[in-house]
C-alpha cells in the first residue's frame, strides 16, 4: 500500500513538472484523494521502478492523466508514460503518444504531441516536443495557433519551433498556413505566447488619411520595467508630417499610489494656411514644434486625506484638431474615470474647446472638506491665453448640511479663497464666506416645508483693474432667503404578471422660493462673481412608475421604467412691472416650461427627452432626443436629434447589425441641419471566426477621409492598431 502511495505522489509529481504552465510555482500539490486505476500497479526491486500497465488512470484534484502504461525509476528519476497519453488539469490538456520526463532535471520529450494552453487558448502541436525548462519547449515539424480544429483557420508551422509560455515564439523556416495550406513564406519569426506582462513589440496600428496625415503607422514597443512599473514606447510615422515619437510611463508604488506619465513630440513638415471654425487661421510656413503631455497621479496618505494631480498641456490650439482620427487620449479616455490607468477625463478630439490642468489636495472630515486646488486653463478658441483667469490656489472649505446640537435646525457651509491671474485683465484676490440655515418642518407623512436663510460675505483684493468705477479693493454683503414646500403621494397596482409583480405610481409635487435683493456690484472686479437679484418662484411636477419584477430565480429586483418631471419659474419682480418698460418690452414674468422624460421599460429599449417650450413666444427653444434600440443577438440602433433654437440642430444616427454569427456592418452619420452639414460618415465592416477576424471602416467628415483595415489573429494581437497594454 506505501508504495501504491509513493507511486501516486510520483505520478503527481511527474504531473505538475511536465505541465509547469506560468504559475506552476505558486501551485501545490493537492492533498485530496487520489484515485489510480490500471490492469496491474508493480514495483520492481532490482530496478527500483514502480509500474502501471493496461488501461492506466490517474484522477486528482483538477485533472486526471490516461496512458496505457506509466512507469517511474526511483533512482534515476526517469518517468515515462506511453500510448495515447491524455493528461488534463483544469482547462490545460496535453496529448501524444508517448511522455518521457526526468523530475530532477524538469526536462522531458512528448512524442506525436499536442500542448493546450486554456488561459491564451494557444495550442502547440509537433512531431516532437522537448521541454528545455520550466516553461521553455523546443519542437520539431511544429504548428502554433489559437484556432480549434484539426484543420484551423490559420496557424504558423514550420521546421523548428521554441517557444517560452507566457513569452515569445520563434519559427524558423515557417510558413503562415490557412487550412492548413502554406499561404506565405517566413524564414524567421517571432510571435507572442504570453498571458501576462511581458516586454516586447506590440503589433501595429496602420491607417490611410487622405487630406490630412497620409498613410499613418505606428509601431508600439512595450518594457515591463519591473513589478511595479512599466512603459510603452510610440513611433509613430505619418508621411504627410513625420515621426510622432511618445512616450507612456506608468507605475504603482502601492495601492493608495500610482500614476500615469505620457508625452510626445512632432516636428511636423505640413505647412500652409488653414481657416478652423470658431474664427482661429494659421499659415505655417516652415516646420513646427508639435508635443504634449500629461501626468496623472494619485496618492491617499490615510482615508479621506489624498492629492490628485491631471496635468495636460498641449503645444498649440491646432493639436487636437489635426490628430482628432487617432490620438493616445483618445484611446486612453474614460468616462466614468474607474480604471485605474485610464482616467484621461476628456475627449480628446477636434470638439474640445478648452484643457483644464488641475492638482487638488484634499482632507475629508465626517461634515467638512478642506480642498487646496491649483488649475491652468488653456483656451483653444483664443490664439494666446493671456485673457484666460487662471487659479493658484483656490483654498475651499465646505460644510455639508447636518443638525446644530442635534436639533431641527440644519447647518451647512461654502466658503473659499481664490488667487485669480492673468496677464491681460483684472486679477487678484476674492475671499467668499456663504453660511446658511435651514429648518425642516413635517406636517404629518404628506407635506414638509423647509425654509432657509443664507449669509453672503466677499472681500477683494484686485490689480491692473479695467473698467470705470471698479475699487481695487472692497467687499460686499448679501443675504438670501428661500423655503421649499414638496409632498408625494403613491398608490400601488397589484399587477401580478408573469414578470411584473406591482407597479408603483409616485407623484411629487415641489416649490420653491428664492429672493436675493438687489445690491450695487459695479465695483467688483470681473474676476468675483455677480449674484443676480431675483425673487422668484419654481413649481414642478414629478411622475414616477416603479415595477416590481419577479425573476426566473424567484428573486425579486425593481425597476423605474418612466420619470417625467415638469418645471417652470415665475418671476415676481418681472410680474409686478407694468404691462410695457420705457423701452417697449412687455413684461415676461413667466420662463420657459422644461420637461425630463426618462422611458426605460426593459433592457432593449430606452427613450430620454429633455426639451424647453418658451410659453411667450410659443417656440419649441432646445429639444433633445434619445431613442435606442436592440436585442438579444447584438443588433442596435441609437436614434440622437440636438436642437436648441437658432444655435443648433443636429441629427446623429448609430446603427449596428450582426447580419450572420461571423459578420456585422456598423454604419454613423451625424449631420449638422442648421448649415447643412455632414460632420461624419462611418462605414463599417466586422467578420469574426473563432480564431480571426478582419475589420474595415470608411470615415468622412469635414476634415478628414481615412480608410482603416484590421486584421486581427486572436490571441496574437491585431494588425492594424495597438493591442491593450496589460494592467500592472
Amino acid at each position: 500500500m506505501k508504495k501504491i502511495l509513493l507511486f501516486i505522489t510520483v505520478i503527481l509529481l511527474l504531473f505538475f513538472f511536465l505541465i509547469n504552465f506560468p504559475i506552476a510555482a505558486e501551485r501545490k500539490i493537492s492533498k485530496e484523494p487520489v484515485n489510480i486505476e490500471a490492469d496491474s500497479v508493480a514495483y520492481d526491486r532490482d530496478t527500483d521502478t514502480y509500474s502501471a500497465k493496461g488501461n492506466a488512470v490517474i484522477i486528482f484534484a483538477g485533472g486526471l492523466l490516461k496512458a496505457d502504461s506509466v512507469t517511474f525509476n526511483m533512482t534515476t528519476g526517469d518517468a515515462d508514460a506511453s500510448g495515447n497519453v491524455y493528461i488534463k488539469s483544469d482547462d490545460d490538456i496535453l496529448e501524444g503518444d508517448r511522455v518521457k520526463f526526468n523530475i530532477t532535471t524538469k526536462t522531458g520529450t512528448i512524442y506525436e504531441g499536442k500542448l493546450f494552453f486554456a488561459k491564451s487558448h494557444f495550442y502547440i502541436i509537433g512531431k516532437e516536443i522537448e521541454k528545455t525548462g520550466e516553461a521553455t519547449y523546443h519542437l520539431k515539424d511544429a504548428a502554433a495557433t489559437t484556432c480549434d480544429g484539426d484543420y484551423p483557420a490559420w496557424r504558423f508551422a514550420g521546421k523548428e519551433l521554441d517557444v517560452t509560455i507566457d513569452g515569445y515564439g520563434t519559427i524558423k523556416h515557417g510558413t503562415f498556413q490557412v487550412k492548413n495550406f502554406p499561404l506565405l513564406y517566413m524564414p524567421y519569426l517571432i510571435f507572442p505566447a504570453k498571458t501576462t506582462r511581458q516586454s516586447g513589440l506590440l503589433f501595429p496600428r496602420i491607417s490611410y488619411s487622405q487630406d490630412k496625415n497620409g498613410w499613418d503607422i505606428e509601431l508600439p514597443l512595450y518594457w515591463a520595467i519591473s513589478k511595479n512599473a512599466d512603459a510603452t514606447f510610440y513611433q509613430r510615422y505619418m508621411d504627410k508630417r513625420g515621426l510622432k515619437e511618445g512616450m507612456e510611463f506608468r507605475y504603482f508604488i502601492s495601492k493608495d499610489s500610482f500614476g500615469t506619465f505620457y508625452a510626445d513630440y512632432l516636428n511636423d513638415k505640413k505647412t500652409g494656411a488653414m481657416v478652423e471654425k470658431g474664427g482661429l487661421s494659421r499659415n505655417w510656413r516652415e516646420k513646427q514644434e508639435r508635443w504634449s503631455y500629461y501626468f496623472n497621479h494619485e496618492t491617499t496618505f490615510s482615508p479621506g486625506f489624498y492629492l490628485r494631480t491631471d496635468i495636460k498641456r498641449v503645444s498649440d490650439n491646432w493639436y487636437f484638431r489635426d490628430f482628432s482620427d487617432y490620438n493616445w487620449y483618445l484611446a486612453n479616455y474614460s468616462e466614468d474615470g474607474k480604471r485605474r490607468f485610464g482616467k484621461v477625463s476628456f475627449l480628446g478630439d477636434k470638439s474640445l474647446a478648452s484643457l483644464d490642468s488641475t492638482a487638488r489636495l484634499v482632507k475629508e472630515w465626517r461634515f467638512f472638506n478642506l480642498t487646496a486646488l491649483v488649475q491652468y486653463t488653456d483656451n483653444f478658441e483664443s490664439y494666446d491665453n493671456d485673457s484666460t483667469l487662471q487659479k493658484y490656489p483656490e483654498i475651499t472649505l465646505t460644510g455639508i448640511k447636518r443638525p446644530v446640537f442635534n436639533t431641527p435646525l440644519n447647518f451647512e457651509l461654502d466658503s473659499s479663497y481664490d488667487h485669480y491671474y492673468r496677464t491681460e485683465g483684472d486679477k487678484g484676490d476674492l475671499y467668499d464666506v456663504h453660511p446658511a440655515f435651514s429648518l425642516p418642518l413635517n406636517f404629518g407623512d404628506y407635506l414638509q416645508f423647509t425654509p432657509e436663510i443664507g449669509f453672503r460675505e466677499t472681500f477683494w483684493d484686485g490689480s491692473d483693474l479695467q473698467g470705470v468705477g471698479k475699487e481695487e479693493h472692497g467687499s460686499r454683503e448679501i443675504y438670501n432667503i428661500g423655503s421649499v414646500l414638496s409632498t408625494e403621494v403613491h398608490r400601488i397596482f397589484n399587477v401580478r404578471g408573469g414578470t411584473v409583480d406591482k407597479i408603483q405610481h409616485v407623484i411629487k409635487p415641489e416649490v420653491t422660493y428664492t429672493y436675493i435683493p438687489y445690491i450695487y456690484q459695479g465695483d467688483m472686479p470681473d474676476f468675483a462673481e455677480r449674484v443676480e437679484e431675483e425673487n422668484s418662484l419654481t413649481y414642478s411636477l414629478t411622475n414616477t412608475l416603479m415595477a416590481r419584477l419577479k425573476g426566473g430565480d424567484g428573486g425579486i429586483s425593481y425597476r423605474e421604467f418612466l420619470r417625467i418631471k415638469l418645471s417652470q419659474t415665475y418671476d415676481i419682480r418681472e410680474g409686478r412691472k407694468h404691462r410695457e418698460d420705457n423701452y417697449g418690452n412687455e413684461k415676461r414674468p413667466f420662463s420657459n416650461v422644461d420637461m425630463e422624460i426618462n422611458f426605460d421599460p426593459f433592457q432593449y429599449f430606452s427613450f430620454d427627452a429633455d426639451v424647453s417650450y418658451n410659453v411667450n413666444s410659443g417656440k419649441w427653444e432646445k429639444t433633445n432626443y434619445d431613442l435606442s434600440l436592440s436585442d438579444w443577438r447584438g443588433d442596435s440602433a441609437t436614434l440622437e436629434y440636438r436642437y436648441t433654437q437658432e444655435t443648433l440642430e443636429e441629427i446623429n444616427v448609430y446603427l449596428k447589425a450582426m447580419i450572420t454569427d461571423y459578420l456585422d456592418l456598423r454604419y454613423v452619420l451625424r449631420k449638422n441641419e442648421l448649415d447643412d452639414i455632414y460632420l461624419e460618415t462611418t462605414y463599417g465592416l466586422d467578420y469574426h471566426r473563432q480564431c480571426w477576424g478582419v475589420e474595415v471602416t470608411y470615415s468622412d467628415d469635414d476634415y478628414d477621409r481615412v480608410w482603416m483595415v484590421v486584421f486581427s489573429l486572436y490571441g496574437l494581437g491585431e494588425v492594424g492598431k495597438a493591442t491593450a497594454r496589460p494592467e500592472i
